[in-house]
């Protein structure tokens, strides 16, 4: 469509240039067989005209030139959260030494699934050729975004010509998804019955000799513990930092089943449960994978540092629900990078036999299975239906509808 309007705006030009030129060419008949004053100083005036024209069409907004930048409330604008703004200024050049009236300017935003805005807005270039626009996108949902090239339309001062222009200025972002603070998951609670009242299993964390990390030096720890290399290189103390034992380590098992999701919408608070899931591992120092069944399965080992997190939270930010086959058949795929003896857990919205076979499987690789359901109304079970069927078969299983329910539904403080 794009491509047809191009055209027949190319065309429309055309024919106001062939127009202009018929003129020159009547007006120089007119001095070659009229002769006088009065035709030579048409002939010249349409000349100049034409002449403007020209240098007009060869300089001026084709050569323009354009630097993005960005701004927000966050600290990193090229890294913003699901639900978040961002404001975008544009510095444009135009070379030359014609006045232009005005130029228009045409952005085109892409995100990584296909959808498109376009914005478009007119600015006043100053003596230099120099103006500088500024907007706000939208409200924008997870994902990768990229400007096109930025298309630039100027007319002459009598408004016979359109120029047009395009330049390529950088800008790209990425759209992190919604992602909500757990401050404690049961799950890890029900293996942590000590003597006397239940408490927080992290409290009661082993460590490996597996360094993990570095993190700063704390007051008590001991000279084994000093990471002499870092200590030099930043001119700070650091410490090692090592992996825990005595928590088993977790699988977040995300379902991206094309045929799984009644809407987008549904996918994306699928996409937001992993998210936080993930930040609670890092806040708890929990070792927790990820494997997405989508178009192509990847997996990524647990693991307990925000960079590792980083990696896994990139890779939801393009994933897009596109995966076939049943999961079983994509697990098995990816069976022999899965941990032993880890909590599965499954993020999808599908309930009925080919969960519980999915769960089923989990178990009888040494893992213990439970099932976050992603909720909607048109559901095969309702949600107490489908706890009774889980409960039965001794697997525990967690209903969202909504992100801001994901806290009480984990920590146990609202009805399942």
């Amino acid at each position: 469509m794009r491509a047809l309007l191009e055209r027949a705006a190319a065309a429309v030009e055309l024919r106001k240039f062939m127009g202009v030129l018929a003129i020159w060419v009547i007006t120089l008949f007119y001095v070659l067989f009229q002769g006088g004053k009065t035709s030579f100083m048409l002939f010249i005036m349409v000349s100049v005209l034409i002449l403007y024209l020209f240098i007009g069409g060869l300089e001026g907004v084709r050569r323009a030139k354009g630097i993005r930048s960005f701004s927000s409330e966050q600290d990193k604008p090229d890294l913003l959260h699901a639900g978040g703004h961002l404001r975008v200024k544009l510095e444009v050049t135009v070379p030359g030494f014609l006045p232009l009236p005005y130029v228009v300017v045409r952005e085109i935003l892409k995100r990584h699934n296909g959808e498109s805005w376009v914005f478009e807005e007119s600015l006043i270039p100053n003596m230099g050729g120099r103006g500088e626009l500024m907007f706000q996108t939208p409200a924008l949902e997870r994902g990768r975004y990229a400007f096109e090239s930025t298309d630039i339309l100027s007319e002459d001062i009598f408004g016979l010509m359109e120029h047009k222009g395009s330049f390529k200025a950088e800008g790209q972002f990425r759209v992190m998804p919604r992602a909500v603070v757990v401050p404690r998951w049961q799950l890890y609670e029900r293996k942590a019955r000590l003597s006397g009242p239940q408490v927080s299993l992290l409290q009661s964390r082993r460590e490996t000799t597996q360094i993990n990390g570095v993190r700063d030096y704390v007051y008590g720890d001991r000279l084994t513990r000093i990471h002499w290399n870092a200590t030099a290189k930043t001119g700070e103390w650091k410490s090692k930092e090592f992996e825990h034992e005595s928590v088993p380590r977790t699988i977040l098992v995300l379902d991206g089943s094309s045929s799984g999701y009644y809407n987008a919408a549904q996918f994306e608070l699928a996409v937001s449960i992993t998210a936080s899931l993930l930040g609670f591992g890092v806040r708890e120092r929990i070792g927790i994978g990820l494997c997405c069944l989508d178009k192509h399965s990847k997996v990524f080992s647990p693991a307990e540092g925000n960079a590792e997190r980083q990696k896994m939270i990139q890779y939801l930010i393009d994933i897009n629900a596109e995966g076939r086959g049943s999961l079983i058949t994509r697990l098995e795929k990816v069976e022999r990078m899965l941990p032993k003896g880890a909590y599965f857990v499954l993020i999808s919205p599908q309930s009925g036999r080919e969960v519980l076979d999915t769960l089923r499987w989990a178990d009888s690789r040494g893992m213990t299975p439970s099932h976050v359901h992603v909720l909607h109304s048109s559901g095969k079970y309702r949600a107490a239906e489908w706890h009774s069927i889980l409960h039965s078969h001794g697997v525990t299983g967690y209903s969202i509808s909504a992100l801001q329910e994901l806290p009480a539904a984990l920590g146990g403080d609202s009805a399942r």
